[in-house]
């Protein structure tokens, strides 16, 4: 017998990786398309329509995250992220061939639903693929992955609507892409170690999985979610994961169109900008995965998960709270390039977390809490343009010290999370 251990792990990671790269980039090309003169010569969107569209996606993202997790959890995530991925690529290319903001909304709802198992799928399969030493690590590769897709997404799209000279084209192009992930996905991946043929049983015992999991029953479900709501971890974890995707949602929403409009920055240098500021998300993510896994070596699983979150936080309450004063753009744009770094560096601390306490329930762990987070991510593109107009002249000065408060706040809520406190056992009795 072979006694070193396989690395398939690392292929599934990396795979999954590719999943979020097309996931972002489906999700936030829209950011970029709104405020372009193809979009708004086709479609005459008021600022309050478009943010109903971009909000849209995030709410049905929301809502569906929780049944989604679930059924990846009782279905395995191979045959559920694959259906996921072929959903959302074909409802991305069907959004260019709306002709109106009725159809342009139920597009975007419907990618919200198509998306929502994505990353509560994710966390079940590095909890099942990768061991609890290395877990945060993986779960910031894997985000990696979507923020490669969303650093990328706000250049390519400009550059694909400049190029081709429409704004449909490009969502056609990344839906076709889109497809050929799902069946690269399909053939690489498995829902866990023990299904894979080419897992051996050293890399097994590396990941220290001895045996299959059950899959989570309807009944152990419905035992989970009553878990979940009896969780001070769980909704501190919420909470904060509201406010921090309002802070953070500005940037894949309306940052593009306060640039082009407030800062009269042109398209193209705006999606330059864009993709500055996201690309610090990157190296959040990977900088983020190390700090965790060693904080939690260093202080223990407890505060090895809060530290990084809330310190990573306040730097970006900091950043959010100097924008108003910020004369020249590109101080700006280093101002949210930093919260976009923070705002990562935070991620594979929360990722692991849900891993830590979900047990065979983490995807529907983890889509609870993502759920909530998209709730915020979906209120706060309402809630911009809401602040523009109460707060008048001194609007965009509003609208920065509340994104700095949300972070605040959201620091002060990851405090008393506990990854000690187990929801949902691990292997069934």
């Amino acid at each position: 017998m072979n006694s070193t251990p396989t690395k398939i792990r690392h292929r599934i990671i990396g795979v999954t990786m590719l999943m979020a790269f097309i996931l972002y980039l489906d999700r936030i090309c829209m950011g970029e398309i709104v405020k372009s003169a193809s979009f708004n010569n086709d479609l005459q969107l008021t600022n309050e329509e478009i943010g109903r569209v971009l909000g849209a996606f995030f709410f049905t993202y929301a809502l569906l995250q929780v049944p989604a997790g679930w059924a990846s959890d009782r279905f395995g995530a191979r045959p559920m992220l694959t259906i996921y991925i072929v959903l959302w690529s074909f409802f991305t290319a069907l959004t260019g061939f709306v002709m109106s903001f009725a159809g342009l909304l139920a597009a975007r709802l419907l990618c919200g639903v198509a998306e929502a198992g994505a990353y509560p799928t994710s966390m079940a399969m590095v909890r099942k693929w990768i061991p609890v030493s290395d877990r945060a690590t993986a779960s910031g590769m894997v985000a990696l992955g979507g923020r490669i897709g969303g650093t990328l997404a706000p250049f390519l799209t400009i550059w694909l609507i400049v190029t081709m000279g429409n704004w449909r084209t490009s969502l056609w192009i990344d839906g076709a892409i889109g497809l050929v992930i799902a069946f690269v996905f399909w053939r690489v991946v498995r829902s866990s170690p023990h299904e894979h043929p080419r897992v051996n049983a050293a890399e097994i015992e590396l990941i220290g999985k001895s045996e299959g999991e059950a899959p989570l029953n309807a009944r152990e479900f419905k035992s989970a979610i009553g878990s979940l709501l009896k969780s001070r971890s769980l909704w501190c974890n919420s909470a904060a994961q509201v406010l921090q995707n309002i802070g953070w949602g500005f940037l894949v929403t309306w940052l593009p169109t306060y640039l082009v409009r407030e800062r009269g920055v042109g398209e193209v240098e705006g999606g330059r900008m864009l993709t500055c500021i996201l690309a610090f998300g990157m190296l959040g993510q990977i900088a983020g995965g190390f700090y965790c896994d060693w904080a939690t070596r260093r202080f223990g699983l407890r505060w090895g998960r809060v530290l990084p979150m809330a310190s990573a936080m306040t730097v970006c309450a900091a950043a959010y709270a100097c924008c108003p004063f910020a004369t020249s753009t590109w101080a700006l744009v280093c101002c949210c390039a930093l919260v976009s770094l923070c705002t990562d560096l935070a991620n594979p601390a929360l990722w692991a977390f849900m891993g830590d306490v979900g047990g065979r329930a983490t995807a529907a762990a983890g889509g609870w809490g993502n759920m909530w987070g998209n709730l915020g991510a979906s209120a706060g593109a309402l809630l911009i343009p809401w602040l523009m107009r109460v707060g008048g002249g001194d609007g965009k000065v509003l609208v920065f010290l509340t994104l700095s408060a949300c972070f605040v706040l959201a620091g002060l809520l990851v405090l008393p999370m506990d990854a000690t406190k187990k929801l949902i056992p691990a292997e069934s009795k």
